[in-house]
């Protein structure tokens, strides 16, 4: 398919005619960024073409620490279509990851306790929900990762709607990241509205749609030139200053991918980053240091005297006990995954491995994976002895397992071990049985 924004907006045209004719609810998430910017506004327009006046939801998850040129756009948007809107502008304290600081592997954003250091104050429009006004049948938030909030968020408007279905609208494009494009076009993929890929059932009666999946970054930005929309002018000083425009992010400053950021904001806004300096711990250590070796970025050296193995083991001993306590399971897993059961690399990895093995590490290679998932290129499982110091050049550092690649992670402030292979969890395991309980009760 070409990529020119009239072939893709007719097709998200249709996926909005599906939406429209499907679904007896409808929200949509709006993080004030160019993509959920253009998909809220495309359905705006959708919706004033065809005389739909129901309204929809449009939900913000307000991070407290963010760029006033977003804050401003977000308030003209949320403030601008009441006619078709009902604004749900969450402020609330709930976890939010942090990679900038040794000592803190999350934060709370709007944290009543925290109040005199807020970076600026609670918004004063319509829909704003913040601790001293939350709904009685509100779900639980004091501490629940976002990303879980928002699933809960959405649970939440559909029980409340008394809907059949709802449909949560999400801004994301596949042209973002190999993640995006597996949420959308997995072969197992099963759990969706009908036979519709670009859905997602991520609940009893509710789904995710995604309706411009397949836009590019271009399109984005010819659509918002042709139809006049308003958009985030951060995106303007973010050129300004040299951003290139596939690199430009309106997320959280404070994850692994955003810490590039954070020196912007000295730049952009001063008087935001001056609040930033005070909000969040290590904020200021890492905008001086996030792109360089000292946090793990461009190519880290390993010290004199040390091995890998040394050297990661020398950065674990620093670290706080909490944070160790919260990375030793996943540590441990992954040690018995490549030298217990043995895991799959890419059968290219594994011919180099045959042609090139580590000095004092076995290697078995077992065969072609025996789970019955459908893999794209070729695989092999193999099994070391233990863990190799430094496995570089017989295959790409993020697939390999070695010490060089877990010294990383700890410089990096890397808690969640993402640079390992883990996914996000719950920072605590008690929240996660909270949760849980939560979820049943909503079944």
């Amino acid at each position: 398919m070409k990529h020119k924004t009239v072939d893709v907006w007719e097709t998200t045209r249709r996926r909005l005619d599906v939406i429209h004719r499907d679904f007896d609810k409808i929200v949509v998430m709006f993080s004030g960024g160019k993509d959920s910017g253009v998909m809220l506004h495309a359905h705006l327009d959708y919706m004033r073409e065809h005389g739909i006046t129901k309204k929809i939801a449009v939900v913000h998850f307000d991070y407290e620490a963010q760029y006033q040129a977003t804050t401003d756009y977000v308030t003209e948007v949320m403030t601008s279509n009441l006619d078709l809107i009902d604004p749900v502008w969450i402020c609330l304290p709930m976890a939010v990851i942090s990679e900038v600081s040794m000592y803190q592997s999350h934060w709370k954003p709007w944290d009543p306790e925290l109040e005199d250091i807020w970076v600026r104050p609670l918004p004063d429009v319509p829909g704003v929900i913040h601790t001293g006004n939350v709904p009685d049948d509100f779900p639980e938030y004091d501490g629940v990762w976002d990303y879980t909030l928002q699933e809960q968020v959405s649970r939440w408007l559909h029980r409340r709607s008394g809907a059949e279905r709802t449909a949560v609208l999400v801004g994301i494009r596949t042209q973002e990241s190999l993640h995006r494009q597996g949420a959308i076009h997995r072969e197992d993929k099963h759990a969706m509205w009908q036979s519709y890929r670009w859905t997602t059932k991520i609940n009893k009666g509710v789904y995710n749609a995604y309706p411009i999946h397949d836009w590019n970054v271009e399109d984005i930005w010819a659509a918002n030139g042709r139809n006049q929309w308003p958009y985030n002018e951060l995106y303007d000083y973010l050129h300004l200053v040299g951003v290139p425009l596939h690199d430009m992010r309106v997320a959280s400053p404070f994850r692994g991918e955003g810490q590039e950021s954070l020196k912007l904001y000295r730049e952009i806004e001063p008087e935001t980053w001056g609040r930033v300096v005070g909000r969040v711990n290590g904020a200021n250590f890492t905008a001086i240091y996030g792109g360089g070796r000292a946090l793990g970025a461009g190519k880290v050296k390993l010290p004199e005297g040390h091995t890998w193995k040394s050297y990661a083991v020398f950065l674990w001993k620093t670290l706080p006990e909490e944070r160790r306590a919260e990375m030793l399971p996943k540590i441990r897993t992954t040690m018995r995954y490549w030298t217990v059961s043995g895991g799959a690399l890419t059968a290219s990895t594994a011919e180099n491995l045959r042609d090139n093995p580590p000095e004092g590490v076995e290697v078995e290679f077992l065969g072609a994976p025996s789970d019955g998932r459908k893999r794209k290129v070729p695989m092999e499982v193999v099994r070391f002895s233990r863990y190799a110091d430094d496995l570089s050049g017989r295959g790409p550092s993020a697939e390999v397992p070695d010490w060089r690649r877990m010294a990383i992670c700890f410089l990096r402030n890397d808690w969640q071990l993402k640079g390992m292979g883990f996914g996000q969890t719950k920072f605590r395991r008690t929240q996660r049985v909270q949760a849980l309980e939560k979820l049943k009760e909503t079944l």
